[in-house]
């Protein structure tokens, strides 16, 4: 049984990754169907919350139905993050998470994301601090190193811990690297090989499908996968990767009526929080991702990123619905 403080997880927990743009709650709502354990919002600015800034004032929007939930913060300056831990505190979530891993250069050059890597000392103030100002667990989320000469997560990894951290997912990737080539999990093994490491190891990057799930699992060792990228239009990734974990079987692919399903549900939860501009707008991001290896696709795609208002989406996908069954049988690879 994999815990966080007194948070239960399970058997090998499947963790949904903070997605900057993409991890809203309608797009955790329908990873939440699909079987996923825990679950953050998308990463908030200390600074924005001390403003009260109104988009990351919404970020720290969480429902019940979505607990276990995770409020991650991000920031370069202590007391500002002390603040931020305390507000997001108030917002009732289970856990609070730091980012210590976003590669975006106008994050990580201003010292905060991947940025602090390159201070180790000033991690482990901030650290302490923010376990210090709440009465939450608080997990860590972060990366290699900075570079490849700079790999220093397995001290970096003692020294979270020492500070009182809870729980850590560490991506296999250095900030230098941003997301390209592929994930190094030998270090993330390292991590948790080390005999002085007591709390749960999530490993995170390239995980796509329920084979590499499990190969990683047996080749690291480690108490749970976080997964990002492969989830977006495809939330059925938790689900087929429990089922072959549990079974060493493949749950068969949603066909085009569920993605449709899906694509509908996310779209009305989009609507529903963000309102019927911003809903419409933010979501054509996704529809793509949806239907992606539909050769005839195209057309409709085109049309849904053009509609304008709420009722044009549902006209559409009405059509979809009506259609699909003849002109989308078959998933083209």
């Amino acid at each position: 049984m994999v815990k966080i403080g007194d948070i239960q997880l399970g058997e090998f927990p499947l963790l949904l990754a903070p997605m900057e743009d993409v991890s809203d709650p309608p797009f955790r709502f329908v990873c939440k169907q699909q079987g996923v354990d825990l679950m953050y919002t998308e990463f908030i600015s200390s600074e924005g919350l001390i403003r009260d800034a109104a988009k990351s004032m919404q970020k720290l929007d969480i429902f019940e139905y979505e607990r276990p939930i995770g409020i991650q913060i991000f920031g370069s300056d202590i007391e500002s993050m002390v603040e931020a831990t305390k507000i997001a505190t108030a917002a009732n979530p289970d856990l609070i998470d730091i980012n210590y891993g976003c590669p975006v250069k106008k994050v990580a050059c201003k010292g905060a994301g991947a940025g602090i890597l390159t201070n180790p000392k000033k991690m482990m103030e901030m650290t302490a601090a923010i376990v210090n100002a709440t009465h939450l667990p608080v997990t860590v989320k972060t990366r290699l190193g900075w570079d490849d000469q700079t790999k220093n997560i397995v001290q970096v990894a003692e020294g979270l811990q020492d500070v009182g951290i809870k729980a850590l997912s560490i991506h296999g990737r250095t900030r230098v690297q941003l997301y390209k080539g592929s994930a190094d999990w030998t270090l993330i093994g390292a991590v948790k090989e080390n005999t002085r490491m007591r709390i749960p190891i999530f490993g995170n990057g390239d995980i796509d499908t329920p084979e590499r799930a499990l190969e990683y699992k047996n080749r690291y060792g480690v108490d749970g996968i976080m997964i990002g990228r492969a989830s977006i239009g495809y939330p059925w990734v938790f689900r087929e990767i429990r089922h072959f974990l549990n079974t060493g079987l493949h749950l068969a692919k949603p066909d085009f009526h569920e993605r449709l399903e899906a694509c509908t549900t996310h779209f009305e939860k989009s609507i529903q929080w963000k309102g019927a501009v911003v809903g419409v707008v933010e979501m054509r991001r996704h529809y793509a991702n949806y239907f992606k290896g539909y050769a005839h696709f195209k057309e409709f795609r085109t049309r849904l990123v053009g509609a304008q208002k709420p009722d044009e989406v549902h006209a559409i996908l009405s059509e979809l619905r009506e259609v699909g069954a003849e002109r989308f049988a078959v998933l083209e690879l």
